[in-house]
């Protein structure tokens, strides 16, 4: 298992931009409804073609921004579902859950947020260092969500390893801050404090889907590096 790092990069809280969108889903398991796209009954196939520069590239300011990662083989799983130059984060500073395979842009756009944008907002705004992120994971093999048959068809960016979801925000004096009961809290600075990752977000992701955009979003954030821009 190679296990590689990143420097730590002093980037600006980024409080404002907005970007366009794809897709997201209800984590829910029970819901019936859930566009599945099927993964090859036999498993995935792994692909031997060497890593591209971009990939290498990305890999290597991991490295630099001292990330906590282990490489992951490219896989195609079927029904187009395909994970390729992604990674799995191991340590990015602070405890991250549910996280699978998960493409190395998004990682880095995702730890970068999490340091610069989440942690600072988390201690200014509501005066308690940031504990742990929770999510509701990354790679899912299933199709678009909101889009009727079409969408159903369509491979999600969380098919390609390409989005995430945020769920939540563990704070060090134990408060826990969620999108489902959050979003619209009575307390301003919770409010605040959501209102400013979100924005920063939106300027980081190519796409940012809140409860904002439809019911399937009500209990959580969908961040990916897929089409876009689209902030909502």
């Amino acid at each position: 298992m190679r296990i590689r790092w990143f420097s730590l990069a002093v980037l600006p809280l980024a409080l404002s931009g907005c970007v366009f969108g794809d897709d997201d889903y209800d984590p829910r398991p029970a819901r019936p409804s859930a566009p599945v796209i099927r993964e090859r009954p036999t498993g995935p196939i792994s692909l031997a073609d060497p890593d591209p520069r971009e990939t290498q590239q990305c890999f290597t300011e991991l490295t630099r921004e001292q990330i906590v990662y282990n490489p992951l083989p490219d896989r195609d799983y079927g029904g187009g579902c395909l994970v390729t130059g992604s990674v799995q984060l191991l340590d990015i500073g602070v405890p991250v859950t549910n996280l699978k395979a998960i493409k190395c842009p998004l990682a880095r756009t995702f730890t970068g947020w999490v340091r610069f944008a989440v942690a600072p907002a988390s201690a200014q705004i509501l005066g308690s260092e940031l504990a742990k992120v929770e999510t509701y994971g990354t790679y899912a093999c299933r199709g678009v969500v909101g889009r009727g048959a079409e969408g159903a068809k369509t491979i999600s960016e969380h098919g390609l390893a390409n989005a995430v979801d945020i769920s939540a925000f563990v704070l060090k004096d134990g408060r826990r801050i969620t999108i489902e009961h959050d979003w619209r809290s009575g307390d301003p600075d919770v409010r605040q404090f959501l209102e400013t990752i979100h924005k920063s977000a939106c300027k980081r992701f190519r796409t940012v889907l809140s409860p904002d955009y439809n019911a399937a979003h009500y209990n959580h954030l969908h961040l990916d590096m897929g089409k876009g821009p689209f902030c909502r």
